[in-house]
């Protein structure tokens, strides 16, 4: 008789959603109740099964792009890593991109992959190739996912996240993808066809999808990174070391984190860049956090004066400690830029 893995991970306060997965080159079953939140159990007996039930537990990650694809990604990771740190985890992604930047500072293996990007419109010159680079990728993905043997694969959406599912399906890997925002996007659309299992954040979420019964709604993923508690005054100043030094009360200094995406949100950038001198300006109080996104930092930094309460950053990596640092957050409206500031009980405006 086939022995019987059990996961002990559940999504409160929802009740577990029971979900089975089979190991496809060993003959034990695995049973999940969900793999978005994890909590240990209260008990000894239970946290000891549940412990010796996650050993050897090999799961692979598809996620890249943007960091509301690649953060999804690394906020699963971290809680199975929590749960047990026997657990071997994979992220796969783009060379030289942010996932390749992203992944290893959160201390997690990395390999790269020649991910194909779909230009739109569809019927564009630049997608003649699309087929070749696409097998090329799947290819690679094949043979890396068959040196690893992951137990699972997790897709959280983008294009990166295509050709490393589509080798796990034709490896006969188990499959999950993950959407964080309300309406999915081309590849989570086309491959929630043969996932086992579609993880949305809205209810609105699963009506975009084909088959509807594979939709699981528990909401998005937060890094622990983020639920740590941080001071706001090792937060600030770790941003603005010259503080230490400021005469006067730490408490009148207010803070505003500005985020314009991960790759550049135009709108923010330029809001703030019409305002920016201004604000600080008049508020002699005031100190401005400003990561502009990887693709619009060096516009920004061309057309922005270097000031002493003004930090501007292509992207911020200590992300815990941003959020610890504001008293304010100015943010496009971005599904897991939303979910962060919610888990973070930061005041914020949202641009749409």
């Amino acid at each position: 008789m086939a022995s019987t893995t059990q996961f002990l991970i559940s999504l409160p306060p929802k009740p577990p959603y029971l979900l089975s997965y089979s190991s496809p080159s060993k003959p034990r079953s695995i049973n999940i109740t969900c793999c978005l939140s994890i909590q240990q159990a209260r008990n000894d007996q239970t946290t000891s099964s549940g412990s010796n039930a996650l050993n050897g537990l090999r799961v692979a990650f598809a996620a890249g792009g943007t960091g509301g694809h690649i953060y999804p990604a690394v906020a699963i990771a971290d809680e199975l890593k929590l749960v047990n740190p026997t657990s071997e985890l994979l992220f796969l992604g783009r060379p030289n991109s942010m996932e390749s930047t992203a992944i290893p500072s959160a201390h997690f293996e990395f390999k790269s992959i020649p991910a194909v990007k779909l230009v739109r419109p569809f019927f564009s010159l630049r997608n003649l190739l699309l087929p070749y680079f696409l097998i090329k990728s799947i290819t690679k993905c094949f043979t890396l996912l068959s040196k690893f043997e992951p137990h699972l694969v997790v897709g959280t959406g983008g294009y990166v996240s295509f050709p490393v599912c589509l080798a796990a399906l034709l490896k006969g890997i188990k499959v999950v993808i993950q959407e964080q925002n309300s309406v999915p996007g081309i590849a989570n659309r086309f491959l929630s066809l043969f996932a086992d299992l579609v993880f949305v954040a809205f209810n609105s979420t699963v009506q975009s999808f084909p088959r509807k019964e594979k939709c699981v709604v528990c909401g998005n993923p937060v890094r622990l990174s983020l639920k740590n508690s941080v001071s706001k005054a090792v937060s600030r100043l770790h941003f603005f070391p010259w503080l230490e030094k400021m005469e006067g009360s730490s408490e009148e200094i207010k803070v505003i984190l500005v985020l314009g995406g991960s790759l550049g949100a135009n709108a923010v950038n330029i809001a703030l860049l019409n305002v920016y001198s201004q604000l600080l300006f008049e508020h002699e109080n005031w100190f401005i956090i400003w990561q502009t996104g990887v693709e619009s930092f060096n516009e920004m930094e061309s057309l922005v004066r270097s000031h002493p309460r003004l930090l501007l950053a292509p992207f911020l990596h200590s992300m815990n400690m941003a959020y610890a640092a504001a008293d304010l957050v100015v943010s496009r409206a971005g599904a897991m830029t939303c979910s962060e500031i919610l888990a973070t009980g930061k005041p914020s405006i949202l641009v749409d």
